[in-house]
């Protein structure tokens, strides 16, 4: 092995940034130690697989799936020309992460296409999620299982947003989450993937939240997101894709994917309102969503 190339590989292999490679077929031929830190899954669980294969399965904000269909990966092997986009990728553990990805051919010594290369670059906010966390930990305001706000924090948080309303006249919203028939995946399945469930769920709502955003769990199978300076649309809007990025995840249990889709009632806070007003109001349009056929979002 030349100096060179040992150099090269170093460089590759401490990327901050995930990278892997593949074949014309999109079988993956490489996976950096970034790509593990980032997706979940390991060098030796993915190389020889293709990434559609229960591994990455990209989908967009509006949860088509990307493998599928229009992949940048695979329409840059067919045409030789670099793309970029932002995709939601599917973490091990079953949430999705937003990832920016830029695309390219990878080439033999003659120029002919032989695969192509992804690198991705995790743009959630996860920092500052980790900082909250031991925050929370901290102040025994954390929930074990999810490692989410607890109520009492999620409490605490409505309050300060009102004060924060009535000093700068600052907007917020509620989200109130509900996972669609989580009794019958305990029944099914066993109250260990309930808890898988419940975290991965958790993750999803960890990985595309913005830093000023609050989500907690309320109890059971309920979540709370308490959300900064919004209009009713983009309430809405940001709802509906946490809802999307929920219903096409999944977690493996015995080769099985285990999906599960959520309701929400979404509501702006108004001037009369007082905290149980908020809360009840949030959780009447949830009762809608579940009465409208589940796995859909209303709101006020």
């Amino acid at each position: 092995m030349s100096l060179e190339k040992a150099s090269f590989e170093r460089i590759i292999e401490n990327l901050h940034d995930g990278l892997y490679f593949v074949d014309r077929k999109r079988v993956i031929t490489y996976w950096n130690k970034a790509a593990e830190q980032i997706s979940g899954f390991t060098s030796d669980e993915v190389v020889g697989h293709g990434c559609s294969d229960n591994i990455l399965t990209h989908v967009d904000s509006d949860g088509n799936s990307l493998c599928t269909g229009a992949c940048p990966l695979a329409a840059t092997i067919a045409d030789g020309r670099p793309r970029e986009a932002e995709v939601y990728m599917h973490h091990k553990d079953g949430h999705r992460i937003p990832v920016s990805i830029r695309v390219s051919t990878l080439t033999d010594s003659k120029g002919e296409t032989i695969g192509g290369i992804e690198l991705f670059t995790d743009i959630s906010y996860q920092a500052a999620n980790e900082l909250r966390v031991k925050e929370l930990e901290k102040l025994a305001l954390l929930d074990n299982l999810t490692k989410l706000a607890n109520r009492n924090y999620l409490e605490k948080e409505i309050q300060s947003r009102f004060e924060e309303k009535k000093r700068f006249n600052m907007p917020f919203g509620v989200l109130f989450i509900d996972i669609d028939h989580f009794k019958k995946i305990n029944d099914s399945y066993g109250h260990v993937v309930g808890d898988d469930v419940l975290r991965f769920i958790a993750k999803t709502f960890i990985a595309n939240a913005r830093p000023f955003d609050l989500y907690g769990r309320w109890g059971g199978e309920e979540f709370i997101g308490i959300i900064r300076n919004i209009s009713s649309r983009e309430l809405e809007s940001l709802g509906n894709r946490i809802r999307l990025m929920v219903e096409h995840s999944y977690i493996m249990h015995e080769n099985e994917k285990v999906y599960v889709t959520i309701s929400i009632g979404a509501t702006l806070v108004s001037e009369k309102d007082t905290i149980d007003s908020l809360i009840k109001r949030a959780d009447t349009l949830l009762y809608k969503s579940k009465a409208a056929g589940r796995n859909c979002l209303s709101i006020d």
